[in-house]
């Protein structure tokens, strides 16, 4: 493992491999519980198959609860967010890291020729070259102890 692997790799390694999708007439309460069903924090709007947003609790959070609306009537295409960040597969893992700070998002949608291959949290990242580091380091120390390559 290393922060310059490719996105594509983090995909095979990763332990939730669905990707949980709604479509843009799903009410919010609806896209809320599938959320709650499968532990996670985004899903991706799709019209067909045209990726065409993102909804996640931040979504939730800012344009249901705190605007008072219900989210029994409110529908996902009323409020998510529909400029949605992407990365590539070919991209690497400090690559998605930056673009996931940059511009403030959480999650990332890995699309290759225009269709959605997977989806990857900061949360899959973050472990990912935590993992990296540590590898590193057991290499360095056995190394300086003169046991490299073991």
């Amino acid at each position: 493992m290393e922060v310059f692997d490719p996105i594509s790799t983090v995909l095979t390694y990763k332990s939730h491999h669905g990707i949980w999708t709604t479509a843009p007439e799903t009410t919010v309460y609806e896209a809320i519980q599938l959320m709650a069903d499968k532990g996670i924090g985004a899903l991706l709007v799709m019209k067909g198959d045209s990726l065409v947003g993102i909804f996640s609790e931040r979504d939730y959070m800012n344009e249901v609860i705190l605007k008072g609306k219900s989210s029994k009537t409110t529908h996902v295409r009323e409020i998510m967010s529909s400029d949605v960040i992407t990365i590539s597969p070919h991209d690497s893992v400090v690559h998605g890291m930056h673009k996931m700070t940059r511009e403030k998002v959480r999650h990332l949608p890995v699309v290759e020729d225009g269709k959605v291959i997977g989806i990857l949290s900061i949360g899959d990242l973050v472990k990912w070259i935590i993992s990296a580091q540590d590898t590193l380091i057991h290499q360095l120390e056995d190394y300086i102890k003169g046991t490299y390559p073991a």
